[in-house]
């Protein structure tokens, strides 16, 4: 049932987004996980495209905020507008309000603009004027953010990368893709006009949310779980970290390999799965030494030498 749903949102967003195979099933298995997630890359790399596809291949309501400096709260969540009419106030529901909601260059806004997102993020519920309105099921974050570009932009503190179940890097393509993305340029193909109009829906919001209650359902051994925490809690004595990933980064690295566990067809969570995505939902959570920042280490560096060291169970 979710293998044969993700493969059909894969081929979907894959008509239009070339080499990125993993890059597309590690978002299809957050999304299914019920997560949020962080797209980091410079500009051109298909952060906004893919994201945009996934929202239309999965029949939801899409809203797209582009993060400035200037940007307020109320620009997010939305706020009460007078009526010059009868003397009333009215709510005017912010973009927030949405199924999909894309927040593309999320360091550019202040952090108060940022923490606007973190009640919505945690909750699924934004406060507006004092009254709490409960947000669409199902309700997810895209952000993106451009790593190479620092001026005029605000750190997003360690609260708001916390509410990201995943992080996910988009680096350049291979040669073989980026050669096919220039024939489909040439032969006339618009990648955002295959976005817009002619992206099939392969499900709707209702069944997205069955579908993410069945991924819940995965089975998950007890020594795959000791591994899965194992990994964790060596994030908090490695030489090389400040400190280490929460419990909450083992709850949703957990989600995730039953996501993708179920996108593969399986009943049961595999240590492949751990070692697939403890990378990208654990890098972001762990901040690094001094020390190892002078040497050039990054913390997927640094869960990548974790999953050296730990022992891996035995299949049984």
């Amino acid at each position: 049932m979710v293998k044969e749903t993700a493969e059909r949102l894969a081929t979907a967003i894959e008509r239009a987004v070339i080499g990125r195979r993993a890059e597309v099933e590690a978002l299809l298995a957050a999304f299914l996980a019920d997560g949020h997630v962080l797209l980091e890359g410079p500009p051109g790399t298909a952060k906004t495209l893919v994201v945009r596809l996934l929202a239309a291949a999965s029949g939801c309501a899409f809203r797209r905020v582009q993060f400035t400096p200037d940007l307020m709260p109320a620009d997010v969540v939305g706020t009460h507008v007078y009526d010059p009419r009868d003397g009333s106030f009215r709510l005017s529901r912010g973009p927030v309000f949405a199924d999909v909601l894309l927040a593309d260059e999320i360091n550019r806004a202040p952090a108060k603009t940022q923490a606007a997102l973190l009640e919505a993020m945690e909750e699924r519920r934004v406060t507006i004027d004092g009254e709490t309105l409960p947000l669409p099921r199902p309700f997810t974050v895209f952000a993106t953010m451009n790593p190479i570009e620092f001026e005029g932009t605000f750190p997003l503190p360690e609260a708001q990368l916390d509410r990201f179940l995943m992080k996910i890097r988009m680096g350049p393509i291979d040669a073989a893709s980026e050669r096919r993305v220039i024939a489909q340029a040439a032969g006339g193909f618009d990648p955002w006009a295959s976005a817009e109009r002619e992206t099939p829906a392969v499900l709707d919001p209702s069944r997205l949310v069955e579908l993410r209650a069945a991924v819940r359902r995965i089975r998950v051994d007890e020594a795959v779980q000791a591994y899965l925490v194992d990994v964790v809690r060596r994030t908090r004595s490695h030489p090389a970290v400040a400190f280490g990933a929460s419990t909450r980064a083992g709850v949703a690295l957990l989600r995730v390999c039953q996501a993708r566990a179920a996108c593969q067809g399986r009943e049961f969570v595999v240590p492949d799965d751990v070692k697939a995505l403890a990378p990208p939902v654990l890098s972001h959570r762990i901040g690094l030494t001094p020390e190892a920042q002078v040497e050039g280490a990054d913390g997927s560096q640094v869960i990548a030498r974790i999953l050296q060291e730990a022992p891996v169970p035995r299949a049984a």
